[in-house]
């Protein structure tokens, strides 16, 4: 029989999507089999799922089908992970309630059914730089993502940790509280967009935008990625201890102005005595695709798949 040593990672966005194959076996994400395609969240269903399918059959068409075991996906929430069912309606609404499975698997150019698995997909992020990434070779990982939202995992040993005594209700962070506000609230891009209005009475597009204008001289963006990396370092600080964590990777497009908040998120930690390293990730987009296409791997899946119901 022939051995399927091949997986497909796909990471789901708001606005495109993204897939290649990964070598299972020996841990390579194959490059010349990555492929985006741009997606209408707010679309019907057949448009959705004929993105997605044009960007996997694209990556399917470069890898031989008798040696791929499936695709794994990195899937935003809500959604029932175990089944594969959306249940997101402020994005992909018109996916509400449909297998994906189901739904996309009469589109693939293959010569039969191939098995499908789902993964949140910070999840996927944290487990992508576990095994392949700036986590590999720590046990205990925590990996955060900054951006339009704050996606977080704690991640031992490779596998993701949902429940235990040492990690937050549903092994994320988001949801918790943090000053007036939630974790969620704070950082986000849409935390920078308020405080940077506050403080110099300017109106900007986003993290990235007070990042030019603090690389320019302006002392009240500085002031505002400081204040941010400060707050991050504060926030973090309790959770690493009590997980006893190795490492933060960091991933999202804030880390692209890691220079300016990166240092006083460091000195919050030290000085909290949290002692835990802070790298930024080297796969970036990939991660939560070569996450997505670890699911494949059955031993791992069967620890995985044993908290899929909350993550």
């Amino acid at each position: 029989m022939t051995e399927k040593i091949y997986s497909i990672g796909v990471d789901v966005g708001g606005s495109h999507v993204a897939c290649a194959a990964v070598d299972i076996e020996h841990g390579e994400l194959l490059a010349d089999t990555l492929t985006r395609v741009d997606v209408d969240s707010m679309g019907d269903a057949g448009g959705i799922l004929s993105a997605w399918a044009q960007a996997l059959n694209a990556t399917i068409a470069h890898i031989d089908v008798s040696r791929l075991a499936g695709i794994g996906f990195a899937m935003p929430g809500p959604f029932d992970y175990r089944n594969g069912i959306s249940k997101m309606e402020h994005k992909f609404p018109d996916l509400f309630d449909k297998s994906i499975a189901d739904e996309l698997q009469p589109l693939l150019e293959t010569t039969g059914p191939l098995q499908m698995r789902f993964l949140n997909d910070a999840t996927s992020f944290a487990v992508g730089e576990a095994w392949l990434g700036k986590g590999r070779g720590a046990r205990k990982v925590v990996a955060v993502t900054l951006g339009t939202g704050f996606g977080s995992a704690f991640i031992d040993t490779g596998v993701p940790i949902v429940e235990r005594d040492d990690v937050p209700p549903e092994g994320c962070l988001w949801h918790l509280p943090y000053r007036n506000g939630t974790a969620d609230d704070y950082f986000t891009t849409r935390w920078f967009m308020r405080r940077y209005e506050a403080v110099s009475g300017h109106r900007i597009r986003g993290a990235l935008d007070v990042a030019e204008r603090a690389r320019s001289g302006d002392s009240a963006a500085d002031d505002t990625f400081r204040h941010y990396g400060q707050c991050l370092g504060e926030f973090l600080a309790p959770w690493l201890q009590k997980f006893g964590a190795d490492l933060v990777v960091l991933g999202g497009n804030i880390c692209g102005a890691f220079d300016l908040f990166g240092p006083a998120l460091q000195s919050r930690l030290a000085a909290a005595g949290a002692g835990t390293g802070v790298e930024v990730s080297s796969l970036g987009e990939n991660a939560a695709m070569i996450g997505a296409a670890r699911l494949l791997d059955d031993p791992f899946w069967k620890q995985v798949s044993n908290q899929l119901p909350r993550i």
